[in-house]
Parts: structure tokens; sequence; C-alpha cells
């Protein structure tokens, strides 16, 4: 069980936590931290500490004279910098006792991470509807738009957390792509399933494709049981680990009059950026995607050119009504296909 935090959350951002050794060659647990992070604020580290901001897991203060080992965890606020807002809005689909699903739009990250932190969806919405204890399920990447759900409730969370863990959640997508000068020749592939080997590299922003032997390239990865129920698999299977359903819902000219294509994709399972993945694959990287099949360099936010891949339906049994449960993000990639206008 995750260690809960002495301090409340705060402006909707939870308080941060740090492991202390125990011995070593500090003789106070704020020399440590000096060392550890003082590159970065070294007088607000010291601030924190005299303040009485810096505590233990039962919540009180870790002075500066603190002896090391005197505390294994300490808990702290970070301080940040201002951050400037993103010109896009969330819209809440559905709310109950424990549930929360919300629309996201892009560029807008679910959880904080690096420069985002009250521009996040989840600081948004804790600060918005007063819901301190608002945790997401599951998340989406930054540059994805569509359906997020999220957990009010700490006693009911996992159940629904189980849901996803034992992918009992079925998701759809759309995409938009560019096609070809013979769009037909592209699209009559579909519908079509992907499935490869996928793996990510910590440090390393995008994802790869790994080989593997022909005599695995049959494997139906969404179709493999863990060994024993409740008992996650630790030895590491052989071929493909991602699997998508591919269909071409439409296609056309786009709002610049480009050929372009309107897709559905299903995933089978739930690798790093792996539909991005598969439609690069195909020659059909997802329109304005940032990472493949190319990695570009970092740019300032273009918001009149998000990623066209947006997380479009999520369905389900809810575990404890066992009502079936279906949100369908209102959104509409502006990329797809236009639909021409009737002569007069």
């Amino acid at each position: 069980m995750p260690q809960k935090s002495p301090l409340p959350v705060r402006n909707g951002v939870n308080a941060t936590r740090l492991r202390v050794p125990l011995t070593g060659p500090w003789s106070t647990v704020h020399e440590y931290v000096l060392e550890t992070f003082g590159h970065i604020d070294p007088a607000g580290i010291t601030a924190r500490f005299s303040s009485g901001e810096v505590v233990d897991s039962a919540g009180a203060p870790v002075t500066a004279q603190a002896p090391l080992g005197s505390a294994e965890f300490i808990w702290y606020y970070r301080s940040l910098p201002k951050e400037a807002a993103l010109p896009v809005t969330e819209q809440i689909l559905f709310e109950d006792d424990h549930l929360l699903a919300v629309d996201k739009p892009h560029f807008l990250p679910t959880t904080p991470a690096g420069r985002y932190v009250q521009e996040s969806l989840l600081v948004r919405l804790r600060n918005r509807l007063s819901l301190p204890e608002l945790v997401p399920i599951h998340r989406l990447d930054r540059g994805t738009a569509g359906v997020v759900l999220f957990a009010k409730n700490p006693e009911t969370r996992g159940a629904y957390q189980l849901l996803f863990e034992n992918r009992r959640v079925s998701k759809t997508y759309q995409c938009v792509s560019l096609l070809n000068d013979q769009p037909y020749a592209v699209t009559d592939r579909f519908p079509l399933t992907v499935r490869n080997r996928i793996e990510k590299t910590k440090g390393v922003v995008v994802s790869q494709l790994v080989s593997y032997e022909v005599a695995d390239s049959g494997k139906r990865p969404h179709d493999r049981r863990f060994p024993a129920k409740g008992r996650r698999r630790t030895d590491p299977v052989p071929g493909p680990n991602s699997s998508s359903r591919i269909e071409l819902i439409e296609h056309g000219q786009n709002r610049a009059g480009r050929s372009v294509a309107l897709f559905r994709l299903t995933p089978h399972t739930g690798k790093t950026h792996q539909l991005r993945v598969h439609m690069a694959m195909l020659g059909l990287g997802i329109l304005h995607d940032r990472f493949y099949p190319e990695l570009w360099d970092d740019s300032p936010d273009d918001f009149d050119a998000p990623l066209q891949l947006l997380a479009h339906s999520l369905s389900f049994t809810d575990p404890l009504s066992a009502a079936p449960r279906c949100f369908t993000s209102q959104r509409k990639l502006v990329e797809a296909p236009v639909k021409p206008t009737p002569a007069a």
C-alpha cells in the first residue's frame, strides 16, 4: 500500500515525498537534501526546513538540525514557477459519486509533469470541483485529446482501476493521416490488424519496434493470460506484445484541400505510443505527430496544428452497479475530411 501523505493536497497538487538514506556521509537530513537538490534552489530548501514545511511520516516538522537517520521519508511542497495558462478547456461528460468522465483537449497533460503542474487536467479539476482526492484511473498523452476517467472516491477507486489492469475496458480512437497521390490504392487495405513488438527505454522519448522469431509471429498478445489469478507474469513473453485493429471511416480532402483519411483505431493492448507507432509503420503517420515516423526538433506548441489523435470512446460494465457504461468524446479532429458542400 502506498504511504499516505501527512500533508494535504495544496492548490490541487500533492506534496512531494523523498526517501532519505538512514546512513551516509551527511550529518543531517538537511545536508543530504542540499547536496542532492541544492543546485536547483539551495536558499529555498533551507527556508522550507526553517519554516517547518518539511515533515516526517507523522507530520512532525523536520528541522535543519535533524540528524541523518531520524526520518526515512520526508514530505514537502515544491516551489513552482508561475505557469502560462494553456488556451484549451476541458469538458465534463459525466459525474456521479464515484466517477468523473472528462473530455480532455489537446496539449493539456493528464497529470503534473515537467513544467506543467497547475496546467494539467488533474490539478485543474481538483481546484475547479474542490475534489482534492481525485485521481486519474488511466492517462492520455499530452498531445492526445478525448475521454479520461477519474476516480472520486478512494474507497471504490480500486474496482475501476482493476478494469483497466484486467483489460475489461473497450477503447476506440480516431486519427487523421495524410494519403499519397492514390488514396484508393492505400485505403483498400483496411480493415486490418497490426501486431508487433514495441519496447520503450527509460529516458528515450520514442518507442522502438523490436524484431522476433518468425515462429512467434502468429501469437496474439491480447489473448495471453497471467500464469495464475492475481499474479503478474515476470518472465519475458516472446513474439508480439502489441495489437491494434485499424479501420477506414472515410477519406477525402481536409480544410486545406489535402488528401486525408479518418481511421478508427481499436487497441487490444496498451503499449506506450502504440497507435502512433502502428500508423507510422503503415506509412500513414498521424497528422502533426512530432514523434513518429521521425522525431521533430523541440519547438513551442502550435495550437492550430494539434496531433490528430482522439480517444473517442470508452465502454465497460460498471463494477459497482453492473450497469453498462459508455462515454464518448464530443470533440472532432480538425483535419478530418470535409463534407462537400451541396451544389445550389
